[in-house]
């Protein structure tokens, strides 16, 4: 996509994200409390300024925090999609990856942890070149945002304020899984 085309319809060529980092909503992160089990402790690979570390933290949780830039509050600075070993005790990765990694994110995600919970766009699910991580890697359930989220604008963005149209849903992955994928919807407000 040319930069004029991106300007014009909204979005941004890869080359202006730099790492990508779009926080994520609290109530992105309650909504997930309300509907899934975590386990203690949790390690969150692109943490970015903390809002999912933020989040657990204060539903009880222990979180590794780690991201590829030093952001402030992180245990680890690193590229996670190096990383050949989750830390000490986690029971599940859950983050916000970054779009442009985000299959890559899951992937790597599914060799170290048990539970993965990745934070993605709906369409997500569409592309057959997923095939693999979508139908046989233990894809157990999709938890699609009725409601949109707030908008996720990019680290530094000083542009606007605009509403999100882009639907997102979490989506989570346990090695134990067999069967189908199950689909339901949540919203982002408390009930």
């Amino acid at each position: 996509m040319s930069l004029d085309h991106a300007a014009q319809s909204g979005q941004h060529a890869y080359a202006e994200r730099g790492h990508d980092c779009y926080s994520t909503p609290p109530c992105a992160v309650e909504a997930l409390l309300r509907v899934e089990q975590l386990p203690p402790t949790i390690w969150e690979p692109a943490a970015g300024y903390g809002g999912i570390v933020a989040t657990l933290r204060d539903a009880g949780h222990a979180v590794v925090a780690l991201d590829i830039v030093a952001y402030n509050g992180l245990n680890f600075v690193a590229d996670f999609l190096v990383v050949k070993q989750a830390p000490a005790d986690v029971g599940a990765i859950i983050t916000n990856p970054p779009y442009r990694l985000a299959e890559q994110f899951v992937a790597h995600a599914l060799t170290l942890a048990p539970t993965v919970v990745m934070l993605l766009r709906l369409a997500f699910i569409e592309s057959a070149r997923r095939t693999d991580i979508l139908e046989h890697r233990g894809l157990a359930r999709v938890h699609v945002f009725r409601n949109r989220l707030p908008m996720m604008h990019r680290d530094g963005w000083q542009g606007p304020r605009a509403s999100s149209a882009i639907p997102f849903a979490w989506f989570v992955w346990n090695r134990n899984h067999s069967g189908p994928t199950i689909i339901d919807r949540i919203s982002a407000q408390a009930e």
